[in-house]
């Protein structure tokens, strides 16, 4: 590799032809390592689970690895449609090059799973020599690329992106509407909320009901927008870049909406779509237990018939918002003779809003609060349930022992949604380490001016456009009616990783200052660290991805 020649930096066409050349070669490496662990996890065909958990870290090597291929796949076709539109400017040129050269050489080297793991080629006993294609672009993340792209950035503050989106114009039209909203009325408010650990305030989600977040992707027969799920991310990511905790509003009303649309008799849908759609009704998911977690197959809360309805008696932990809503999407146990996800049902269980004084004044339902670093403004509670009735007609689809099923159902749109929050928490901290670095002298001379800070910009930047990309394009795909729970977890699973490291980096820029609770980016750095948790902890995300790629 040493007598390759340098990259051609200044030739967007040559870094497209180059990655056009570079992909087959990454995906024939892909699947190599498909069939590696598939030697390893499925010996007599098909996967057994204590293989696949012996051979666990093998099996998110190949996650990442396949992460890696399609975001290095979604950058280029990005960039690619820039230049057909004629808009591929020099920092999307530059947010590609360091991008390719940056995601090759950590897939040759080793891919970044959290601070201390590294999924890496060998854990699959493979070898590779990249050819020349990748080779040459193996070189594209070098300090003077770095360095412009970070000037550039500066040049470009207070657009939303650093770099265009490559959205259409609808898309574009809404993202301004809402990053004007986020500008206003989140921002300004968001580090105070925070502080003082206070529920975000009605008057923002009676606005929010206004602009129809609630009601984005519900159909318009039932009151909603009928919009895209790309609509969704959009303004999911820049609510998000506002405050995480109200960007993750209109998440419960998705999943709610989901389960309904997916699940739900005729009657339910009526019922329950306009009122979830005008944020007349609000909603939270009651699924997690304290010692479940991710293995909600698992779950003993149960639910027996008692005449026409059904009485509920279990806890519940780790439920958002809970005291304000409506109506709980509650996963119950109704066949006792099961303890898998077998006999596991779901139902829209009527609650009364509650209050400071009295946050949970439903009969047969109590609750307290948990205290959490961030994510905030909706609160965290633990619900006990003894006794807790729920009407017969609450059952979601009217047949038990289905509840799990409807439940994955959502897992696409709720994943690609936290995938949305995670880029746009990215991108709040990069533009207050922008912020910062820009304003901040020391030894005669901004912050940014130094390399290592300029890097840590650069780099945020081109890690923010490839978790976008990844997005849209999981949106792009369920749009079209294409099973995407790949492409989700993928997406989830990189923008988690971005925002944190988007975080950590911007925190680091402010020194001393961003331990401060006083500076923003602390909050920021606290409401990052969830994302890697919730809606599938990497781990388990990493594996559900490597079972996902066996099939």
């Amino acid at each position: 590799m040493k007598d390759m020649p340098a990259m051609p930096a200044d030739t967007p066409s040559a870094l497209l032809a180059l990655a056009g050349e570079a992909l087959p070669e990454l995906e024939s490496l892909q699947s190599r390592a498909t069939e590696a662990l598939r030697a390893l996890v499925a010996p007599a065909g098909k996967p057994q689970p204590a293989l696949l958990e012996q051979h666990q870290h093998a099996a998110h090597a190949l996650s990442w690895l396949t992460t890696y291929v399609e975001s290095i796949r979604q950058l280029s076709g990005w960039a690619g449609r820039l230049a057909e539109a004629g808009n591929l400017g020099r920092i999307e040129a530059l947010i590609l090059q360091i991008g390719l050269g940056e995601y090759l050489g950590q897939i040759a080297g080793g891919i970044p799973m959290s601070q201390t793991e590294f999924a890496r080629l060998s854990d699959l006993e493979l070898d590779w020599q990249p050819g020349e294609a990748a080779a040459k672009l193996m070189r594209g993340n070098t300090a003077p690329a770095r360095a412009e792209l970070a000037r550039l950035m500066q040049d470009n503050h207070g657009r939303a992106t650093f770099g265009a989106t490559g959205l259409d114009e609808d898309l574009e039209m809404i993202r301004d509407q809402f990053r004007r909203y986020a500008e206003e009325r989140v921002i300004p408010n968001a580090h105070e909320w925070h502080l003082k650990d206070q529920l975000i305030p009605m008057e923002i989600i009676e606005e929010l009901a206004e602009l129809g977040v609630f009601g984005l992707t519900i159909p318009e027969e039932f009151g909603g927008l009928g919009l895209s799920k790309a609509s969704m991310v959009v303004v999911t990511e820049e609510l998000s870049r506002g405050y995480i905790g109200v960007g993750s509003l209109g998440t419960r009303s998705e999943i709610a909406a989901e389960l309904i649309l997916c699940g739900g008799t005729e009657a339910q849908k009526a019922k329950w779509l306009p009122g979830l759609a005008s944020g007349e009704i609000l909603s939270t998911a009651v699924f997690t237990e304290p010692n479940t977690g991710s293995d909600l197959g698992s779950l003993r809360t149960r639910a027996v018939r008692d005449g026409e309805d059904w009485v509920v008696t279990g806890n519940k932990t780790w439920i958002t918002h809970a005291q304000r809503t409506h109506v709980m999407t509650l996963l119950a146990r109704t066949d006792p003779e099961t303890t898998d996800w077998r006999g596991l049902s779901m139902f829209l269980a009527e609650k009364e809003p509650g209050t400071d004084d009295d946050p949970f004044p439903t009969p047969g339902m109590t609750g307290g609060e948990i205290e959490v670093l961030g994510y905030r403004g909706m609160k965290e509670y633990e619900l006990g349930f003894d006794g807790f009735r729920i009407k017969g007609e609450n059952l979601l689809g009217g047949e038990p022992g289905r509840g799990f099923k409807q439940l994955m159902e959502t897992f696409e749109s709720a994943r690609i949604q936290t995938a949305a929050r995670a880029v746009g928490v990215a991108q709040s901290a990069a533009e207050i380490g922008m912020r910062y670095a820009v304003d901040r002298k020391q030894f005669g001379k901004s912050l940014i001016e130094f390399p290592r800070v300029a890097d840590k910009l650069a780099m945020m930047a081109v890690e923010i456009m490839i978790a976008r990309q990844l997005t849209y394009f999981s949106a792009w795909e369920k749009d079209h009616g294409r099973r995407c729970d790949l492409e989700a977890g993928m997406a989830k699973l990189l923008g988690a990783r971005v925002a944190w490291a988007a975080a950590d980096n911007a925190l680091q820029i402010h020194g001393g200052n961003g331990f401060a609770l006083e500076y923003a980016i602390s909050r920021v750095l606290c409401d990052a660290r969830i994302l890697n948790i919730f809606e599938g902890a990497a781990e388990i995300q990493a594996q559900v991805i490597a079972r996902r790629l066996l099939d």
